[in-house]
């Protein structure tokens, strides 16, 4: 990490084994102690992982355990989180699956999870998971802030280099740059987040009223700013590293620039609900999506993973976990209420309209 980090994946790496209908101890060492898994049955899975990724995922876990049918309710971070708290004292999900880690200390503070260490949780580093004895979250990628910059239109509008958060606030910038808004998007969060923790939280809302002038719209999704700047909707987009990267290598005339001043970061973690009943077959389903296979799955989209096996990083110049700010999650989700409604009543009138 900027400080820290470019120690966190250190760990080796184990065998992953799943057992059908029995109840088994973890061998692991993680003390979940014995649980009932299944490899078959029906789970409902909520995510705030995008549609195209949640198709290739799932089929790769259907291949191994055909006979468990997920049912997927995805949407953003921010309507994942606040569906999740408002069914807290009627759970209707089994299993949460990539979404912000920011959002799942939020349930876990009000008793929506469950502890559960899965098959080969050792291998993740303690700043990827909760930190209670049984985690009840898992990360299993992380994401970053990083702006999207279209330098044929930023030619063609005489727009200055920027290199941090400050050149933002430039007044040529007025009208051209688009944001995720943090009431839906985790990056949104992760961002304003960011800010408030490195600029203090006057000096911070001070800077967002202030960017605010030059921002054109606030969209739902964290990547929607990469793909409006790649295709030439505007000239900046606030969004996540890899979203601009994967523009890039796709033959956008964009480049990708990381704040240097540090980019706000979180973590995208599954978590088991909690229920008076589980479903065996959201222990199996927790197991296999953090094994080796579906690892390599999210590194495709999500170059900073939760284990020691990532080689380079794709699309970066460098190690990105020396980009990431020291983040105090625990302040993040306390301050996530207030965070959010300050922000709401400040910009939501740039925001773009809700979907049908």
């Amino acid at each position: 990490m900027k400080k820290k980090l470019v120690s966190l994946l250190i760990m080796a790496v184990t065998t992953l084994s799943i057992f059908s209908f029995t109840a088994c101890s973890d061998d692991s060492g993680s003390g979940s102690g014995a649980v009932e898994k299944a490899e078959e049955g029906e789970i409902t899975v909520y995510t705030a992982l995008e549609d195209e990724q949640v198709s290739e995922y799932l089929e790769a876990f259907n291949k191994e355990y055909p006979d468990i049918t997920v049912n997927v309710v995805r949407e953003s971070t921010g309507i994942i989180t606040a569906r999740l708290l408002a069914e807290k004292d009627n759970p209707q999900a089994d299993v949460v699956w990539g979404t912000a880690a920011s959002s799942m200390m939020v349930l876990d503070d009000q008793g929506g999870l469950k502890g559960y260490a899965p098959e080969g949780v050792d291998r993740i580093l303690p700043e990827f998971k909760s930190d209670k004895e049984e985690p009840t979250w898992v990360g299993i990628d992380a994401w970053e802030t990083a702006f999207t910059v279209n330098t044929e239109e930023a030619e063609k509008l005489g727009l200055p280099e920027i290199t941090s958060y400050e050149d933002l606030l430039d007044p040529a910038f007025k009208g051209h740059i688009v944001m995720s808004n943090p009431n839906s998007s985790g990056t949104g969060f992760l961002t304003v987040s960011a800010i408030l923790q490195l600029m203090g939280e006057e000096e911070g809302w001070d800077y967002l009223d202030k960017l605010d002038e030059n921002i054109s719209q606030y969209t739902h999704s964290g990547s929607k700013p990469a793909k409006m700047a790649a295709s030439g909707e505007c000239a900046v987009g606030i969004s996540f590293g890899y979203a601009g990267l994967s523009q890039k290598e796709d033959g956008a005339p964009v480049e990708v620039i990381f704040p240097e001043e540090g980019s706000g970061w979180d973590l995208e973690a599954n978590a088991l609900i909690n229920k008076d009943e589980i479903n065996p077959a959201s222990y199996t389903f927790l197991d296999w999506a953090i094994s080796d296979s579906a690892m390599e799955l999210y590194k495709e989209n999500y170059p900073i993973i939760t284990t020691n096996d990532v080689g380079e990083y794709e699309g970066y110049e460098g190690n990105p976990l020396d980009q990431l700010i020291e983040n105090d999650f625990s302040w993040a989700a306390s301050n996530r209420e207030d965070i959010l409604s300050q922000w709401m009543e400040r910009y939501d009138a740039k925001s773009e309209p809700e979907e049908e």
